[in-house]
């Protein structure tokens, strides 16, 4: 499921408009443009309506624990990486962190030079032979703020008013077109019904569907970009998941850096969620209708309103991305495969029809004719373990559960006893 909403192009047409840290608010300055509030953007559902989806289900597991203080609730419900991080990297960064008492380690040109060598370190090992270069790359505290400054996140467009008003009868905002991606057309957007549009986020592989795009789709989409003057935003956060042979990177895509920008970081990759640190990639061959490049608006704004990622963190990263510490994580993430293969088994036991966790640590669950809300109700009031309602992702999402595998592996174990003991006599739900 990738629910999409979608406007009118606007950003790359006739004539260039700074692509900065708040565009819509930047377009009400044009005053031969239409009203604001009707801008909207196509974008992929792993973000829609995240801080309702967030609160309820925080609500309802406090109100359970309330209830049941001598249970012991497992979730699956977060997309939290759980495993501590290697000693390796942290060790890394504690020794950075002591040189800040001294003043050649607090000198803002070693932080330069930490920086430099981040970027480097990321364009030959992600990007290897893709041709990014290092100044291509911005360094930045993780994709969510990134995709923010971007206004690509619905839900700082609905802080803001953009989205107009939520109707809780369809399960959506007023001024956001939602458009089905359901197991039927693979969970990506048929995009011969989609209106063209300014910017285009896109999220493979997919939170919460698991799905990765293929090649063949991520060609489409590039060629729609093209076609239509937009700006695709691919969140690759979690494509050091991927199994299979689907594209790591929408670079991998002849042409992809004449209409994209991608985004991604260490969260996901080496549990890097409490520390914050991400890159961004814009491209040169990214350019305004006019030919100013993109890059240069994106560093004005990276450099205006953002004073830079942590050194500490930054350190943290150089030290993943080393030979020992890419080991390390590239086992971290074999054991939340190894988590996703289990709830798998354990729901194609049960006779669901399960989705996803093969390229990334999710898995979509159906649970046709039932409310997602309902069957989260139920797994949590009868189990004890909470997992995340499709609905919270998007219209589509109803009759589906996401269940994460970032939990210990003896947890994951154990919910999974858990759900056949739950689900044992109830396989003809599907």
């Amino acid at each position: 499921m990738a629910d999409i909403c979608h406007g009118q192009p606007l950003i790359r047409k006739s004539k260039r408009y700074h692509l900065g840290l708040n565009p819509f608010l930047q377009l009400c300055l044009l005053k031969n443009f239409r009203d604001p509030k009707n801008i909207m953007i196509l974008i992929c559902a792993s973000w829609t309506t995240n801080l309702e989806r967030v609160f309820l289900v925080e609500r309802r597991m406090a109100e359970h624990k309330m209830k049941h203080p001598e249970e012991r609730i497992i979730s699956l419900g977060v997309s939290e990486t759980s495993k501590p991080l290697p000693e390796f990297i942290t060790s890394a960064m504690a020794m950075k962190s002591l040189t800040l008492s001294t003043l050649d380690g607090n000198s803002v040109y070693g932080a330069r030079r930490v920086e430099e060598q981040l970027r480097a370190e990321i364009a030959s090992k992600i990007y290897g032979d893709l041709g990014i270069e290092n100044d291509d790359i911005f360094i930045s505290d993780g994709t969510l703020c990134d995709i923010s400054r971007l206004q690509a996140y619905v839900d700082l467009g609905v802080i803001m008013g953009q989205s107009g008003e939520f109707q809780s009868d369809l399960k959506k905002f007023k001024n956001i077109k939602y458009m089905k991606c359901t197991p039927e057309n693979d969970f990506f957007a048929d995009l011969s019904t989609i209106s063209p549009a300014d910017l285009i986020f896109y999220c493979s592989p997919n939170n919460p569907t698991g799905a990765a795009a293929t090649k063949e789709q991520l060609m489409g989409l590039v060629q729609f970009a093209k076609d239509n003057g937009s700006i695709i935003i691919h969140d690759a956060t979690y494509s050091m998941y991927i199994s299979d042979d689907s594209p790591r990177s929408i670079f991998e895509i002849p042409g992809a850096k004449e209409v994209a920008i991608e985004t991604s970081s260490f969260s996901k990759t080496a549990g890097f969620s409490r520390i914050r640190l991400g890159w961004t990639v814009v491209p040169k061959e990214l350019l305004y209708s006019d030919g100013f490049p993109i890059a240069k608006d994106f560093k004005r704004i990276s450099n205006t309103c953002f004073s830079g990622a942590s050194i500490i963190a930054q350190v943290g990263g150089l030290a993943c991305l080393s030979p020992k510490g890419w080991k390390a994580t590239q086992d971290i993430i074999q054991s939340y495969k190894n988590n996703t293969k289990l709830i798998v088994d354990t729901f194609n036991s049960l006779g669901f029809k399960v989705y996803g966790g093969k390229n990334a640590p999710f898995v979509w669950v159906q649970f046709p004719g039932r409310s997602s809300w309902d069957v989260f109700d139920e797994i949590l009031e009868k189990i004890h373990v909470s997992v995340t309602p499709g609905s919270g992702f998007g219209p589509t999402g109803e009759g589906f559960i996401r269940v994460a595998a970032l939990n210990q592996e003896a947890d994951v174990l154990e919910a999974c006893e858990r759900f056949k003991q739950l689900f044992k006599s109830t396989r003809a739900y599907n």
